[in-house]
């Protein structure tokens, strides 16, 4: 690639390659994409319908709405856009404004969705170590509070992360070689070879993925040790068991960001990141409310609930409206 000449400026565009070199996949891929896409709105969109409809909701399910908000505007930041390239065969252009928004949002629901596993950890804590105190410590307002901060933080970092990026010169080809505005993929299309231009990806990692996981690594501690403590192996069994689906959850969620983010611009690998920023921005959001649903007793009821009153109330008025158009004809003639 020449990095001689580079430009800057928001007239300018870029070319995101995706998947053009497997031109005979493409059509594979939509489909899979689009399935799992379907998947991924319906089984989210299920969770937020069931807890909605629940006139009490615990602090866990105030928390696994917002999750299942995250991940349902996670993958329509991201989706949509790369299902529009694969049927535009050689790339689609983004505007340079466009590219600096993608990122922007994508980073700052991934941010909200690590301060939110943090705020998550920290309800277990609270349900397991000091169960007599948990309606006082996880009140409704608290949990709105810590719903606001998780939001407001991703956004903050993620706003200065997106500015520093796109300040920075880029060469003059402007190919992306991703199906999105990526980080590393932006920071190798950059003309500069010093490290000052990794400095922002840095501290946006350190407070997006490392504080958050120290807070869930000081949560788990407390619970071990009060688990632990529990003589009865069943005791320490379902205590366990309530926790199961969060963990499983936060390994996916932080191995694929540490993975992906944590690392030198020289290990930069395209096809890698493609492969692997498919599994996050694609499958992950899908695995989230399926791990939640088989996990968690609160969540299965509120769905199972959800699902038997609307067949047990099926909504008749549209037969009714149109018996009474039909009665309206006959009148008439």
């Amino acid at each position: 690639m020449e990095r001689s000449n580079h430009t800057s400026g928001t007239a300018m565009e870029f070319l995101l390659l995706g998947f053009s070199d497997v031109h005979h996949l493409r059509g594979l891929l939509f489909f899979i994409f689009l399935t799992v896409h379907l998947a991924t709105l319906a089984g989210n969109l299920l969770i937020l319908l069931a807890v909605a409809a629940e006139h009490s909701r615990p602090p866990m399910l105030f928390f696994l709405c917002q999750l299942s908000a995250i991940e349902l505007c996670y993958t329509l930041v991201i989706v949509p856009k790369t299902l529009a390239d694969l049927i535009s065969p050689g790339g689609s252009t983004i505007s340079f404004v466009g590219c600096a928004t993608q990122m922007h949002f994508f980073v700052a629901l991934g941010g909200a969705e690590c301060f939110l596993l943090a705020a998550m950890s920290y309800d277990r804590y609270a349900a397991i170590c000091r169960p007599l105190h948990y309606v006082v410590m996880v009140s409704p307002e608290f949990c709105l509070q810590l719903a606001v901060i998780c939001c407001l933080g991703g956004f903050i970092v993620s706003l200065g992360l997106t500015v520093a990026v796109f300040r920075l010169p880029f060469c003059s080809s402007h190919r992306i070689n991703h199906f999105f505005c990526d980080i590393p993929a932006l920071l190798h299309l950059a003309c500069t070879k010093s490290y000052i231009s990794e400095l922002p990806l840095l501290v946006a990692c350190i407070l997006l993925l490392l504080l958050p996981f120290a807070l869930i690594l000081v949560s788990y501690s407390y619970i071990t040790v009060a688990v632990m403590r529990i003589r009865d192996s069943a005791g320490r069994g379902k205590a366990f068991s309530t926790c199961a689906s969060h963990l499983v959850v936060t390994v996916l969620h932080y191995g694929c960001a540490t993975f992906m983010y944590v690392r030198p611009k020289s290990n930069y690998s395209p096809n890698r990141d493609k492969m692997l920023s498919l599994v996050y921005t694609n499958f992950t959001p899908l695995l989230y409310p399926l791990i939640y649903s088989l996990r968690n007793k609160e969540i299965k009821g509120a769905v199972r609930k959800l699902l038997q009153k609307k067949v047990a109330q099926p909504n008749w008025n549209i037969f009714k409206c149109g018996c009474e158009i039909c009665e309206c004809a006959a009148q008439k003639t």
